[in-house]
């Protein structure tokens, strides 16, 4: 074994999004692409030619195509760096909650992330990277453009010449003075999760005969659930489909919403319907809920929750406060102040809960995009929001639209829905925000498509935490009755831009709740439209997918 020096340039665009840096499989495997990555991370986490001296590292993914050779890269560079050991999932995988867990549990410097999340996989897919820090939260945005000026400066990458290690078996390996220690997937996650929920509970829910059909789409989710749904909570085997993560994800798209789960949602809708459906995405961070013929939206997910808390043991003590997405819709806001709670309204990207979380401000978080959680990671957990619900299935007697309509009975409805305009050329989705951008100062008090506008801005939000400011985060159309519509261009994708279109309308009309969301919607959709001249700029008459 040696370290080995070798001379490299720069790459163009290697900055991270709102999630890490996410490209095609074929951008990830050029030589040197990875490495200066990394290269360019270690620098700035701890100094450039400065040593990881007496510091861990939690290295892992979500299994998908170049996983496995990734993460042998980095082992490399990690032995090359000093790192006193190196906690990786066995197989390579560990799902993105899990990682935070393991962080945390373990008191590691931070961790490094294999995933492109939802995106989907295979040689023809997309990949991703990011590091999460010592609380076990996504880097923030000052690190993350260090780290993407520091690839920009880099001469050279330092990785170690020993040979694979062996991640099939769990046990402790050596590279050079580095401790590789390969671990269960599975142990530490679980035993946070354990420590929250009424095991006992949803034990004798299953016992009695509810039925769950949990999809993990082929993706990391699969072996957590079935280890503690079907393997300690009793769930019939079977319970758990699509369970085994492949490095395509069975050529699905792993997103757990209507649309790509499109199946689970068959299932449910079914004659013979499950009591419930859930689904986690490809890092098993995101989740869909549903109930017999009715599906949950993510933000009313969210409000049920936080409604409930206190049903689960975890959260008995209550809740320090709550916080949501700007895009996310409000629902969780009306339950917060019926609860006397504070309510947060941060951009979207998880990273921006963490000082929350970390100051004890909140305790329950989400995001429109299918992600709640809490303080117990400083990740969206798509497992822990499935025990939450069974936990509450199962201590209230009440099924899941029972829930949801327990939530819209006392607070109205909050409909609501996402537009997604995918493959755009980024130049003129740059030219359509900063058109709508241009004709804000002339919108509020006008009407539009026959919409009274009450105002209209670019999201800014200042961190009460640390004071840090993050700018235009997301254009805001809102209507004299506080209905909303917001425009804002997606981090997560890999090629050209997303345009994402947020609609929402608060129905407090009980006999109206069952009116067909896009039906409910249709106003907003024509005011879009008229304001942002989508199908002008994009090309495009109607979105690439509704959620």
């Amino acid at each position: 074994m040696g370290i080995r020096t070798t001379p490299t340039t720069p790459f163009a665009g290697q900055q991270p999004g709102t999630s890490g840096l996410r490209k095609k499989v074929t951008v990830f495997q050029q030589p040197g692409y990875l490495e200066n990555f990394v290269q360019a991370l270690f620098d700035v986490v701890h100094g450039v030619g400065q040593p990881a001296t007496g510091l861990t590292l939690v290295l892992g993914g979500d299994g998908r195509f170049h996983n496995r050779t990734a993460i042998q890269t980095i082992l490399r560079m990690a032995a090359a760096r000093g790192y006193a050991r190196v906690l990786v999932g066995q197989n390579s995988i560990l799902s993105t909650p899990a990682v935070s867990a393991v962080i945390r549990r373990h008191s590691a410097s931070g961790g490094i992330v294999l995933s492109a999340s939802h995106n989907p996989g295979g040689p023809d897919g997309d990949f991703g990277i990011k590091y999460n820090g010592t609380n076990g939260g996504p880097a923030p945005e000052t690190l993350t453009q260090a780290v993407y000026e520091r690839t920009q400066a880099l001469g050279s990458y330092t990785l170690s010449d020993a040979a694979d290690i062996d991640l099939g078996t769990q046990g402790v390996q050596q590279m050079e003075n580095t401790r590789i220690e390969v671990i269960d997937s599975v142990a530490d996650h679980a035993a946070v999760l354990r420590s929250l929920f009424d095991f006992d509970a949803i034990r004798a829910l299953f016992a009695r005969g509810f039925r769950l059909r949990y999809d993990a789409m082929w993706a990391v989710g699969g072996p957590s659930a079935k280890a503690i749904i079907e393997g300690e909570l009793g769930a019939p085997a079977g319970t758990v489909v699509h369970a085994e993560p492949l490095e395509d994800f069975g050529g699905l798209h792993p997103d757990p919403n209507p649309v790509y789960a499109d199946d689970l949602v068959a299932h449910l809708m079914a004659a013979d319907a499950p009591d419930m459906g859930a689904a986690s995405d490809g890092d098993a961070d995101r989740n869909m809920i549903l109930g017999r013929g009715f599906i949950v939206s993510p933000s009313d997910s969210l409000a049920v929750l936080a409604a409930h808390a206190r049903k689960v043991p975890g959260y008995q003590g209550g809740l320090a406060g709550v916080a949501r997405s700007m895009p996310t819709s409000t629902a969780v806001d009306r339950v917060a102040k019926a609860l006397s709670l504070p309510c947060y309204e941060t951009p979207t990207g998880w990273k921006f809960f963490g000082n929350l979380l970390d100051a004890g401000r909140i305790t329950l978080c989400g995001e429109e995009s299918y992600g709640t959680g809490s303080d117990h990671v400083r990740e969206k957990d798509g497992l822990w929001a499935v025990l939450f619900w069974l936990n509450l299935v199962a201590v209230t007697g009440q099924s899941v639209e029972q829930l949801v309509r327990g939530l819209w009975s006392e607070h109205g409805r909050c409909v609501y829905s996402r537009h997604d305009y995918d493959g755009i050329a980024t130049e003129r989705a740059n030219a359509l925000m900063a058109e709508l951008r241009a004709s804000l100062p002339t919108l509020g008090g006008t009407t539009v498509a026959g919409q009274a506008i009450a105002w209209a801005d670019d999201f800014a939000y200042t961190d009460p935490v640390d004071g840090s400011v993050s700018q235009r985060q997301g254009v805001r159309v809102v209507l004299a009755d506080s209905s909303r519509v917001v425009f804002r261009l997606s981090g997560t994708g890999t090629e050209g831009a997303t345009l994402r279109v947020y609609l929402e309308r608060h129905e407090p009309d009980a006999s109206r709740h069952d009116v067909p969301a896009q039906e409910a919607l249709a106003p907003l959709v024509a005011l879009a439209e008229a304001v942002a001249r989508i199908a002008h700029h994009t090309g495009m008459n109607a979105p690439t997918v509704m959620t």
